[in-house]
């Protein structure tokens, strides 16, 4: 019998896989845990429209993270601190202070979490990666600047 996976099934498959499992096992497992449905023809035609609206969101965020990236593409942010003598900042700037500073300039709002960086605790310029999505990434500069 040919069923239609409801959830992640352990040693027989993934949420939204179309399987051949055994008459017993379907009506008397998969069935009864909600863990399963009949593979009919409605059944499968809902399954697949519902892939194509999944690949079709995955296309759109990934076209819109491209576009954002390609905006901040090789851009420089120059950041003021509060530094000693020897160019050491009185405190640190973290992702937090990077991502509110690309909010005001370019009006983008970046998550903070998005953003692979160390903290900077000496004044000089920094490449910064931002991870805007699993496969589409960019790098800015943070130039910092010392104010004695």
């Amino acid at each position: 019998m040919k069923v239609i996976l409801l959830q992640d099934v352990k040693k027989i498959g993934k949420k939204g896989d179309v399987i051949e499992a055994s008459d017993g096992y379907a009506r008397n497992f998969l069935f009864p845990k909600k863990l399963a449905k009949e593979a009919t023809a409605s059944n499968l035609h809902i399954l697949n429209n519902k892939k194509e609206n999944e690949r079709k969101q995955k296309t759109a965020e990934i076209q819109a993270a491209q576009k954002l990236a390609g905006e901040l593409k090789n851009k420089e942010i120059k950041i003021d601190a509060k530094a000693g003598k020897n160019g050491k900042l009185f405190g640190a700037i973290t992702s937090k202070d990077v991502a509110e500073i690309i909010k005001e300039k370019y009006k983008i709002d970046i998550d903070k979490k998005k953003l692979v960086m160390d903290t900077i605790k000496l004044a000089g310029v920094y490449e910064v990666e931002l991870k805007l999505y699993p496969e589409v990434s960019t790098k800015m500069k943070v130039n910092v600047v010392s104010q004695e």
